[in-house]
């Protein structure tokens, strides 16, 4: 469409038009209360005005022209590969289009269809819940719980290692890192991780027995000392146990639990977990950056990973994902990754991301790392204000402070 002159023509009247912008269902129903519209009208408009986009993969072939069938009927669409028309393909990814309102009218009609239509629409209604949802959440931990949901959530980090990337050989010594952990939770941090072996790209693996050395001290103390849960940041499984033991809540695990003594630990001593996604190791990981979908594989990838565990006896509210970012993946993945972090949300567990200090932010040489802080506080807002419920930082009063207005923003995204 050309754009039209800036000028209104002579003598034709001026009617400014005003593209609305809103984030919310309830922005959405403040917009129309605003036009006196009928009170009982607002609520079937309020269905009409926000379109969805909803992903399918490996849809199978006769199911797909189902979908693009029930979706038109009812006013959407759906896209899918141009082999359905002529059968030259056995499955395609498919992308639903339509309003609240079509997409509930289609899906009521899905669950009367053959071809595993009646699974694919039950998918869609649950991914479609979660995202939208905006209620707070208790994840239960082995000791403690935590609230998320309610407003963007901080995990402090503390590294009690001599080579992590960023504050590596800072905090060794137990008494200070129990200190500096204390000092987080005054800032602002809802809970704290601590790790005893950096898994930066090409780090030295750390044996679990000097993994454990040093962070035992410090979990212990800390479980003493604040009443936030504690995360263990360990991809081992003996170490998880006795940090448990020891007083952790959670365990995040950046090999995404995919060790069954790993998720029987967690199973058993009823941490909380995050998963994450990651290839190979800290050692091989940057060697398998070669996605042909990366936000679909981290997707799926998380979905298998917490299937897995569901499986094996580990209560759903129990878990949180988290797509890795920098783990297995280029400064423009983990960028994509982090502007569509929001995606995850529809696997219906809270989301964390963990970008604070790291090199896809930019910055190097001299004043690398104030570049880095700075450009981790906007990564910390673009990922709260996509949903993400738990950003995992170093910087946390800062953080804290930026996020205190995405908080207010999230108190106006609540369901009227």
């Amino acid at each position: 469409m050309a754009p039209e002159s800036e000028s209104p023509r002579r003598g034709e009247p001026r009617f400014p038009a005003r593209v609305l912008a809103p984030r919310s269902a309830r922005e959405i129903v403040e917009e129309f209360e605003r036009t006196d519209c009928d009170p009982e009208g607002i609520g079937i408009m309020a269905l009409k005005a926000r379109t969805f986009l909803v992903r399918l993969d490996a849809v199978p072939l006769k199911a797909s022209p189902l979908l693009k069938q029930e979706f038109l009927a009812v006013g959407g669409d759906a896209v899918h590969a141009r082999g359905v028309a002529d059968h030259s393909v056995a499955t395609s990814p498919v992308v639903l289009i339509g309003t609240r309102s079509q997409f509930h009218r289609a899906l009521a009609k899905l669950r009367r269809q053959p071809f595993h239509l009646k699974a694919i629409g039950r998918s869609v209604e649950r991914a479609l819940v979660h995202v939208q949802s905006t209620r707070a959440r208790t994840v239960p931990g082995a000791h403690r719980s935590w609230t998320v949901g309610d407003r963007p959530r901080i995990l402090g980090i503390v590294n009690v290692t001599p080579d992590s990337f960023s504050d590596g050989g800072r905090f060794l010594d137990p008494d200070r890192a129990i200190e500096q952990g204390e000092a987080l939770v005054r800032e602002g941090a809802d809970a704290l991780d601590i790790g005893g072996e950096s898994t930066r790209p090409g780090a030295t693996p750390v044996d679990p027995a000097e993994e454990w050395r040093r962070i035992a001290p410090v979990i212990e103390g800390l479980a003493r000392r604040v009443t936030v849960p504690i995360s263990v940041d360990t991809r081992h499984a003996e170490v998880a146990r006795r940090a448990v033991a020891a007083g952790a809540d959670i365990v995040n695990d950046v090999e995404g639990l995919r060790d069954p003594a790993m998720r029987e630990v967690v199973r058993a001593t009823g941490a909380a977990a995050i998963v994450m996604h990651m290839r190979g190791t800290p050692a091989t990981m940057q060697h398998q950056t070669d996605y042909a979908d990366l936000r679909g594989e981290v997707f799926h990838a998380l979905a298998e990973a917490t299937d897995r565990a569901l499986e094996e006896g580990i209560p759903a509210d129990r878990l949180m994902v988290d797509p890795g970012l920098g783990f297995g993946k280029t400064a423009e993945q983990s960028l994509e990754l982090l502007t569509h972090a929001g995606e995850l949300r529809s696997l219906g567990y809270p989301v964390v991301i963990g970008a604070s200090r790291k090199s896809f932010l930019g910055g190097t040489g001299p004043g690398a790392d104030d570049a880095r802080r700075e450009a981790g506080l906007a990564a910390a807002v673009l990922a709260a204000d996509a949903g993400v419920e738990i950003l995992r930082v170093h910087d946390v009063g800062p953080t804290a402070r930026a996020l205190a207005l995405v908080a207010r923003s999230w108190a106006r995204r609540a369901e009227p």
